[in-house]
């Protein structure tokens, strides 16, 4: 909720501050944030109510008197008020502190957003950073002190925490306390067969043996010899000797 502060210095005694802003319906000569206070017989007190206008709105509303302080603090909350946006509850407070020459007023603004309203809070905190300074300037001239001295600016803005949360810092443990690490898991190799002492492995197929010691190798040919050659069970005249010439084949001539 924006909550905005400005402090001023009124040349007119503690006493004479307190019963003029204890009255509500003083608020309406003065202050901003009323626009209207009902007639009332009741005396200012904790728990008095008054029906005033807030500004801008066409509904009454109830003005309460939730702290008193004779002399010293005095707070005012209004009702909460409804629209199409949300929910607005103000509250105004006024603590004051003698001085030598008059009278320190702190006039202090807060106002509850609830629901989409929670979005505009900076544009709620900038009106009344903009309006405090002249309520309290008409205030001095209602007292009869029209030089009143504004001491500080309105300086403190306190905006919804739900809308403006900053990022939370990443919490990090100190190694000495960090629990330690889990080990990596273990791979269990793929069995293996390896060749048992004593064993000779076999020779590949695909490998050509080598020669024994002691025999010869035989001459390998690529060509059947025609000794080897079986007989054909037909009547194939067998094999022609080499030297007689094979006799070259006609084709014949077809019939003309």
């Amino acid at each position: 909720m924006p909550e905005i502060s400005v402090d001023v210095h009124i040349n007119r005694s503690v006493t004479e501050v307190y019963d003029f802003l204890s009255d509500a319906r003083n608020l309406e000569l003065w202050f901003s944030g009323v626009h209207s206070v009902a007639e009332s017989a009741e005396p200012a007190g904790p728990g008095v109510a008054h029906v005033y206008r807030f500004p801008g709105r066409h509904r009454d509303q109830l003005l309460q008197c939730v702290a008193y302080v004779p002399g010293e603090h005095l707070v005012f909350r209004g009702d909460r008020m409804w629209n199409l946006l949300g929910a607005q509850t103000p509250m105004y407070s006024f603590t004051l502190s003698p001085r030598p020459r008059g009278t320190l007023l702190r006039l202090t603004v807060q106002s509850r957003l609830a629901g989409a309203l929670t979005l505009l809070a900076p544009v709620v905190a900038m009106a009344w950073r903009r309006d405090l300074p002249r309520d309290v300037r008409r205030l001095g001239e209602r007292l009869g002190a029209p030089h009143c001295h504004v001491i500080s600016a309105p300086r403190r803005v306190r905006l919804p925490i739900s809308a403006f949360t900053p990022a939370a810092a990443p919490t990090t443990v100190p190694p000495a306390l960090a629990p330690p690490a889990p080990p990596p898991p273990q791979l269990r190799p793929e069995p293996r067969s390896e060749a048992r002492p004593g064993l000779r492995p076999e020779p590949r197929s695909e490998l050509r043996s080598e020669a024994r010691p002691g025999l010869r190798p035989e001459p390998r040919s690529e060509l059947r010899s025609e000794a080897h050659l079986e007989p054909h069970p037909g009547p194939h005249p067998g094999p022609r000797p080499a030297s007689v010439p094979a006799a070259k084949e006609r084709t014949p001539r077809p019939a003309a």
